[in-house]
């Protein structure tokens, strides 16, 4: 089966970058550090997160580049020795006898080369910071792109609820899709796989739309008046990261919409590459704001493309001719 091994080397590093990411946040984010707007732990978690994965890609395809967010020249120079350490601290929870030049080495793997026509990783570290400070949702996305198209895509997404609404079971979870083989959950203490599916809702007045929490990321008085245009009348599910990709996968929402707030905004790859097979393979259709694919032929940055909307398939009609409307009103 194609990409079985790197299936296995994506999750198992998806799977330490979680745990990690998690210790980060019990023992650095406090009640103070969401006061002051702090982001010194999310920075922690973002490099410690990177690193980690890095390497264990490295060692496993040591000839695909690599193209993650983080740099590692912030993490040198004059006033960073602190940060550093907590880095190394909380990397040694995988990796006991990692040093430091062994981390700022991995951290430089991530200014790979993302040749439209190559095989290379795409990593975000830590997707969704406000979530993650505020202890809600937060992903670690890594995506194997090969000729410009996603064909790997995984997603640990440690605080997602094990269903809508009140549940027993814990939090958290990864979800994974492969170009041509579906779309699979696996809880957090692992077990059994499930299939991903998509909803089979077809009428857009009882859709669950979900969009960004912060307005910032997204239109959100776009996306209120193409739920006006649609008859929407539950209210939206906003979350944090490429959660929300997972929420369309199996099921919980309808509709994402991540709608374009300045008209020089770019797009990350790494933002998305994972989250659309995901929604792909479950059964549903991922597309810019315009209709047009996804390209990630274009290197770091979506740059051809303006938003994304993601649907459970049966809606996407329906959400297109709103957008539209909508877009074209502006």
């Amino acid at each position: 089966m194609a990409w079985q091994e790197e299936r296995g080397a994506a999750l198992d590093a998806a799977r330490e970058a979680c745990r990690v990411c998690e210790a980060v946040r019990e023992g650095l984010v406090s009640a103070e550090t969401l006061w002051k707007g702090d982001r010194s732990p999310v920075t922690v978690a973002d490099f410690c997160s990177q690193a980690l994965i890095c390497r264990r890609l490295l060692a496993a395809f040591p000839g695909t580049a690599i193209v993650a967010e983080e740099d590692a020249d912030d993490l040198r120079g004059a006033g960073t020795s602190a940060t550093r350490r907590r880095v190394l601290e909380y990397a040694r929870m995988v990796e006991p006898s990692l040093s430091e030049a062994d981390l700022l080495d991995a951290l430089m793997l991530g200014r790979g080369r993302a040749e439209p026509a190559g095989r290379f990783w795409v990593i975000d570290p830590v997707d969704g910071t406000k979530g993650f400070l505020r202890g809600e949702q937060y992903a670690v996305a890594i995506a194997l792109i090969e000729e410009g198209r996603v064909v790997l895509g995984v997603l640990g997404c440690p605080r997602l609820p094990a269903a809508p609404g009140p549940s027993e079971a814990p939090p958290g979870g990864l979800f994974y899709a492969a170009r041509g083989q579906g779309a699979r959950a696996l809880g957090p203490g692992g077990g059994p796989e499930e299939a991903l599916s998509v909803s089979r809702q077809g009428n857009p007045t009882e859709a669950v739309l979900c969009e960004s929490v912060e307005a910032a990321h997204s239109s959100q008085g776009e996306a209120a008046r193409i739920a006006e245009v649609l008859g929407v009348r539950a209210a939206p599910l906003r979350m944090d990261s490429q959660a929300k990709y997972a929420a369309v996968a199996r099921g919980d929402a309808d509709i994402y919409l991540r709608l374009p707030t300045r008209a020089d905004y770019e797009e990350k790859a790494w933002d998305h590459a994972a989250g659309a097979l995901l929604v792909a393979e479950a059964g549903g259709h991922v597309s810019d704001a315009y209709g047009r694919p996804l390209d990630f032929a274009q290197g770091r940055t979506l740059r051809a493309n303006r938003g994304v909307v993601a649907t459970n398939g049966a809606l996407r009609e329906p959400v297109g001719r709103a957008v539209s409307r909508v877009l074209a009103a502006d």
